[in-house]
């Protein structure tokens, strides 16, 4: 009987390290996939919330008491981009210096209302691992994907 379990035991020698090198690659893959989706998430957020901020700035400047309606000038539009990328608003007159190359900023009035004005940022997502997954015929499925955070204030 002793010998019978000395037996399978040996033949049970290295199954493990087998196993552990077959799904090693596949746990880390996941690990990978799942710092990717939080790095994505944390760039839209950090998107939204510059949105944010812009809207909240360009509400505050944009009213035209005398006009009775929003008023977006080219100066305003300019230190709302600052506020967007950089969190801070730039002294007229401003140039867009030092902005990323692959994120853009718009700010506008809402058609149809007197009283809102939106701010839109798009940033082009681009995974650390890899730009694309390889195809065996044809062209390779690319990762890059716009992130785009907009929002809406009424004016103050």
């Amino acid at each position: 009987m002793e010998l019978h379990r000395l037996k399978r035991a040996q033949r049970q020698q290295g199954v493990a390290i087998v196993e552990f090198t077959i799904t090693l690659p596949l746990m880390l893959l996941t690990l990978l996939a799942f710092g990717e989706f939080g790095r994505m998430l944390y760039q839209y957020n950090s998107l939204l919330q510059g949105s944010r901020d812009a809207a909240r700035f360009v509400a505050s400047q944009a009213w035209s008491s005398t006009l009775g309606k929003v008023e977006v000038s080219a100066d305003l539009e300019c230190m709302t981009k600052y506020v967007a990328v950089h969190g801070a608003p730039s002294t007229p007159p401003c140039s867009l210096t030092g902005m990323p190359a692959n994120t853009t900023v718009q700010v506008a009035k809402v058609a149809g209302t007197n009283d809102h004005v939106q701010v839109t940022i798009s940033a082009v997502f681009s995974p650390l691992i890899a730009s694309g997954i390889p195809a065996f015929i044809g062209n390779g499925t690319a990762l890059n994907f716009p992130l785009v955070a907009t929002t809406v204030m009424r004016a103050l």
